[in-house]
């Protein structure tokens, strides 16, 4: 049976203790008749209980090979994978098998049984564990009401949508009681406001039952909507590393800053121009601050770009702006944002 964690139990005490999650130096080199290929390399990492970390990276950067490599679906060719505690690279093939029942995984293209419905399918993996099939369906019925989809019980994956599909894939792992909760890419296949959907079901999931969640993710978007900490990979490697809100307001290597800086990659450069990205919280939002530089300064900003991403349940907006050709007047704002803690930047776009 699935526990569900205790209103009064906060996120801080289930963070306590050993990570959940710990790599040591993992590497994972793939050989073929055209050589070897290291698609993951020395990548070190701890994720605490109860978080929602986020690893991303561009199409090639190892991420999903790093995921398979935390439940020995591919082991490391070096490093050691701690999962509890527990040194999965020591464990027999059955101890193995056992541990893995901790680690629940979704995929992109949900891999249901079509020739079962959708009670059926998830009460699977209940009768693979052991359980009667009268059992099964039964404990199965409170996974789907879980993930919101009772009334789709009698139904057959043809007859659902790909959100729907998405959902009895998740109830289908729930099934299992994981401790840990492995998204490899999961939203997409799926349009904006499914995913956000799928994404606030999970966020449930993590806060209702403690369960840890890894996103796997090419898209900003999905790591800002939903996770508290993320890892990025770039052909290989892990890059950079921190809380959600420090790589949005300040990425700091160009393959994080590619990403981030994804949704604006429209906006091109001219010749001469400056252009500078400032972030507002919900306290710099209710200042005036663009209004007060150009009237210090008797100069127009000209607004290339702005959005609000939420972060964490925080608002955080973010502009980019076009300086004025004028270089003393142009540093000056420069200075002014970053006085004013605005995480501002100047950033520079081409083809």
């Amino acid at each position: 049976m699935i526990v569900q964690r205790s209103e009064n139990t906060s996120l801080r005490e289930v963070n306590m203790g050993e990570p959940i999650i710990k790599l040591e130096n993992v590497s994972k080199t793939f050989s073929s008749g055209h050589g070897d290929v290291e698609a993951v390399r020395n990548i070190d990492l701890s994720i605490e209980k109860g978080d929602i970390f986020g690893i991303i990276g561009l199409s090639g950067a190892g991420k999903s090979t790093l995921v398979r490599c935390l439940n020995l679906l591919e082991r490391p060719t070096e490093g050691r994978v701690y999962i509890d505690g527990k040194d999965m690279m020591s464990l027999s093939n059955r101890e193995l098998a056992i541990k893995r029942r901790d680690i629940g995984m979704i995929f992109q293209h949900f891999n249901l049984l079509m020739q079962r419905n959708v009670l059926d399918n998830v009460a699977f993996p209940l009768e693979i564990a052991g359980h009667k099939r009268s059992e099964a369906r039964k404990m199965a019925e409170k996974y789907l009401h879980t993930v919101g989809l009772s009334e789709k019980a009698d139904a057959y994956p043809a007859q659902l949508s790909g959100g729907q599909k998405q959902r009895v894939a998740i109830a289908r792992v729930l099934a299992s009681d994981p401790k840990i909760l492995l998204c490899d890419e999961a939203t997409s296949a799926l349009d904006p406001q499914t995913t956000k959907s799928i994404l606030e079901l999970i966020k449930n999931i993590n806060h209702d039952l403690g369960i840890t969640v890894v996103i796997i993710t090419h898209e900003m978007s999905v790591v800002q909507e939903i996770c508290n900490k993320v890892a990025v990979l770039d052909h290989g490697s892990k890059v950079e590393e921190g809380t959600v809100e420090e790589l949005f307001r300040s990425p700091k290597t160009e393959e994080a800053k590619k990403l981030v800086f994804s949704e604006t990659a429209h906006i091109r450069r001219m010749h001469s121009d400056r252009q500078i990205r400032v972030i507002f919280d919900g306290k710099s939002a209710f200042e005036p601050i663009l209004g007060n530089i150009t009237l210090e300064l008797k100069t127009p900003l000209n607004i290339l770009y702005a959005n609000t991403q939420t972060i964490n349940g925080n608002a955080q907006g973010e502009m980019i702006l076009q300086l004025p050709p004028n270089k003393e007047v142009a540093d000056k704002m420069v200075e002014y944002f970053k006085e004013k803690n605005l995480g501002a930047e100047e950033v520079n776009y081409v083809d």
